[in-house]
């Protein structure tokens, strides 16, 4: 799943990336830079919808075995024949907790953030377009949303990548299948 999300992500990049070389006219299309953006925001919120509810659904399935391990019920949801000393558990499950609660900390603000600002760079572009508001204003909010999204990207990237990893070994210590959560 994380290299999915990692595609996606790539995918929101260079569409985000097609709309400024438009918009600043390094390149040129049949089309402008706002018929361009259209599409490619709305991907953009698609890709950061998944990246943010992976790194919840991570985070939760981690807390989840957290509370079995520490509570000592329902032990059978995680084992066949549940042991009597849970301490080998309670230390390896207590990090991945942390790191669990760390890459969500660390990921969906920024995804909020990016989301937040594509919006309002994506309606000031339409409130220039109608002269409401002038072209500084919008290009202004738009590379706050650009910074924001290389920001989001590179902790994404990273985060995934950890999170893949957590989620391996976490599978792998009470043998659930890979495609269960």
């Amino acid at each position: 799943m994380a290299y999915l999300l990692r595609g996606l992500i790539i995918l929101m990049v260079l569409g985000i990336s097609l709309t400024v070389a438009l918009a600043h006219g390094w390149m040129t299309l049949s089309m402008s830079h706002i018929h361009i953006a259209i599409p490619a925001f709305i991907y953009t919120i698609f890709a950061q919808a998944f990246v943010m509810f992976y790194f919840i659904g991570v985070a939760r399935l981690v807390k989840n075995v957290h509370m079995i391990i520490h509570s000592g019920q329902n032990l059978n949801e995680l084992f066949d024949n549940a042991p009597n000393d849970l301490e080998p558990y309670k230390k390896k499950v207590d990090q991945w907790h942390r790191d669990a609660e760390r890459s969500k900390r660390q990921t969906v603000p920024w995804t909020m953030l990016m989301l937040v600002l594509g919006m309002i760079a994506f309606l000031l572009g339409g409130a220039h377009d109608t002269n409401l508001v002038e072209k500084t204003i919008h290009s202004g909010v738009a590379y706050g949303f650009i910074a924001a999204m290389l920001i989001g990207f590179v902790r994404q990237w990273y985060y995934l990548g950890k999170a893949h990893i957590l989620l391996r070994r976490l599978k792998a210590q009470f043998e659930i299948p890979d495609a269960q959560m």
